[in-house]
């Protein structure tokens, strides 16, 4: 199935890549590809496939955005992305903070996940409540993922995986802490951590486990724990379709 996509100008682009050389600077050197990457989920991931509203479209721009429990914390990172994003007027906001998730992931160690530009801002944020909650089982991941969503249950295990980056702050989530022992490196040591059971000093939400108990995630966390590339080729894919939710036409 070919996906289409707006066209967009050789200027635009030749901005696209001179941004991603910005952010792959500054992100590397603020320590803050976990936040960029954040930016980016948080706002693809309230996509509506009923509605059709919600969705990467720059939107986490407004306070109004920032402001849903969901996202405490996210203003830092629109505060530091904007001096960079005035570099790049032509560029649209929602463009921008997909690449930022992009650099993100890539200039930590992880894939290159495929990028396609043409994004336009939505005037207005969606409602709140949107984003899956870390206290819940697999059957709310199936529900916001793949019903709200659209994305599939190997989408819900490789995107789980990107909690290699970061951590929980409890004045943001109500947790505290990271998933793995190097939360600024992407690689699988997420799903290694989840099947050791190792505990101490990490991070392991409801969500997370849910992972180990149902049977057809289960099967992918021993996968990707055994197989990096497998791993990061699933992610790549899964990055994309979120970063695209109601953008690309198939």
């Amino acid at each position: 199935m070919v996906k289409s996509y707006p066209a967009v100008s050789a200027e635009y682009l030749k901005a696209v890549e001179k941004a991603k050389r910005k952010l792959r600077g500054f992100i590397a050197d603020k320590h803050c590809a976990p936040l960029m990457l954040r930016v980016a989920w948080h706002s693809a991931g309230t996509y509506d496939t009923a509605s059709k509203t919600g969705g990467p479209f720059g939107t986490m721009r407004f306070k109004a955005e920032q402001s849903h429990g969901a996202n405490n914390g996210l203003d830092i990172a629109i505060r530091l992305l904007e001096p960079i994003k005035e570099q790049f007027p032509i560029l649209s906001y929602a463009d921008f903070y997909q690449l930022a998730g992009v650099v993100a992931v890539e200039v930590t160690g992880g894939p290159e996940v495929p990028f396609h530009p043409g994004r336009e801002d939505k005037p207005e944020p969606p409602v709140e409540g949107r984003l899956p909650d870390a206290t819940k089982g697999s059957d709310h991941l199936r529900e916001v993922f793949g019903v709200q969503m659209g994305l599939s249950d190997q989408d819900i295990v490789a995107l789980s995986g990107g909690h290699t980056l970061g951590k929980c702050h409890k004045e943001r989530s109500g947790f505290e802490g990271p998933w793995t022992h190097n939360p600024l490196i992407f690689d699988n040591s997420y799903f290694k951590v989840l099947l050791s059971g190792e505990t101490e000093g990490l991070l392991r939400l409801p969500s997370d486990s849910t992972l180990l108990t149902d049977p057809v995630f289960r099967p992918l966390v021993e996968k990707y724990a055994a197989d990096e590339d497998a791993f990061f080729a699933d992610y790549a894919e899964a990055h994309m379709r979120l970063s695209e939710l109601g953008f690309s036409e198939a």
